[in-house]
């Protein structure tokens, strides 16, 4: 069974990120509304962006309010690439604040950490090749 799943990110300024993750994907939106941009990253998974004020008024006080945790890490988003270094690089060049360069990391891969504007974690990372 094939799942599409969206993985959505609250967001402080919606075309500020937007523009950001534009830029550190470094592919176009596959969806951009007032409201929602959303990426596809393919294998049926896509990555959205909602401003923290859409998704206080759909759930209203059922829901903390995004703004007052604004630029808190709450989640990270993992993505394993073929050149960890050069998707850093971007995201460094795209406004994102260095974490951690990339290094060997106790798991096996390598992988280096930037925070978005809105304190979202981003790690890029090359999973070691097995050795033989």
């Amino acid at each position: 069974m094939m799942m599409k799943t969206n993985f959505i990110l609250y967001v402080n300024d919606q075309r500020k990120s937007a523009a950001f993750y534009r830029s550190v994907l470094n592919i176009e939106p596959s969806l951009d509304v007032p409201g929602m941009t959303e990426f596809d990253l393919g294998n049926g998974a896509i990555l959205g962006l909602m401003p923290n004020q859409g998704i206080k008024k759909l759930l209203g006080e059922s829901i903390d309010d995004p703004e007052k945790n604004n630029g808190s890490s709450r989640c990270e988003l993992y993505f394993t690439v073929e050149n960890p270094q050069k998707d850093l690089d971007r995201a460094c060049e795209a406004g994102a604040k260095l974490l951690m360069p990339v290094t060997q990391q106790n798991w096996g891969d390598e992988a280096g950490y930037v925070k978005d504007f809105d304190g979202h974690v981003i790690a890029f990372a090359r999973t070691a090749e097995p050795e033989s």
